[in-house]
């Protein structure tokens, strides 16, 4: 992954609310990590737009940083990536598999992930996940705001690969080999016009708060859940108040909502049917 102009470098730290770190050290990628969960929302507003998901350092840069947007899991870790290579760190790309919920591993080039300095586990685009890195060395449990975390070694004995569990629940497998951005164009792909995507189901945002809680609008439902678990939702009636809520709520300006099977996805969606 090319690195960031220092021009470029300072706009997205300024996105993230942070000052340029000293020194690349573990607890400063602690300190970017959290704050890009909270300045930079997951959302998959632009399959719900009409948008096309362009894997592309500029087009990733543009649309987090100069337009102020969220994205998927390709956009938000390749955003990330090419942040944390410009302030010294070294940064692999890694595809991993997200494990439904009949347990079985997703596709290939379901999720992308970082793996920074050899050890630390960088994902700012898996929703509920860590707050902070994980420790891909450290074989016992990892205590974070987001929940318990375990990585061990893949159950099928899958050479190098690793199991990320939250809760004691399996949430991905990850891949050691390095991979480059181009390789996951074929999953950005699918998860933006297969009905068997979950986001092509509806229109998603969602990011940490302050407080370490977490907001979300799912269509148009506002879901706003406290640090400590407290869930509260509601409806919104009108497109003003949902537009409202995303220029409030996640600093995203829309002239026309996301919809919630966009006219380019409806052929698709029949053909699976």
């Amino acid at each position: 992954m090319e690195p960031l102009d220092d021009v470029r470098t300072d706009a997205y730290l300024r996105r993230l609310g942070v000052a340029r770190p000293a020194r690349a050290t573990a607890e400063s990628l602690r300190e970017l990590h959290q704050r890009h969960l909270r300045a930079v929302p997951f959302e998959n507003l632009a399959i719900h737009l009409g948008e096309d998901v362009a894997l592309t350092p500029d087009a990733v840069f543009d649309k987090l940083v100069t337009g102020r947007r969220g994205g998927i899991c390709y956009e938000l870790n390749a955003g990330f990536a090419q942040l944390l290579v410009a302030l010294g760190y070294r940064v692999e790309l890694l595809q991993a598999r997200v494990y439904g919920k009949d347990g079985a591993p997703g596709i290939p080039y379901d999720h992308l992930a970082l793996r920074v300095d050899g050890r630390r586990l960088a994902d700012v685009g898996f929703g509920e996940h860590s707050t902070y890195p994980l420790d891909l060395d450290e074989p016992g449990e990892q205590k974070d705001p987001g929940g318990v975390f375990l990585v061990r070694a893949a159950g099928d004995g899958t050479e190098g690969d690793l199991d990320v569990l939250r809760d004691g629940v399996p949430a991905y497998r990850l891949e050691a080999r390095p991979r480059a951005l181009a390789d996951f164009r074929t999953g950005a792909w699918w998860h933006s016009t297969s009905p068997e995507s979950g986001f092509t189901r509806g229109p998603v945002c969602s990011r940490l708060t302050e407080d370490g809680g977490r907001i979300t609008l799912r269509d148009r439902t506002l879901i706003s859940t406290s640090a400590d678990g407290e869930r509260t939702e509601e409806e919104l009636a009108t497109d003003e108040e949902v537009r409202a809520a995303y220029r409030a709520r996640f600093g995203i300006a829309l002239d026309r909502l996301p919809v919630a099977l966009h006219p380019r996805l409806q052929g698709a969606h029949k053909g699976g049917a």
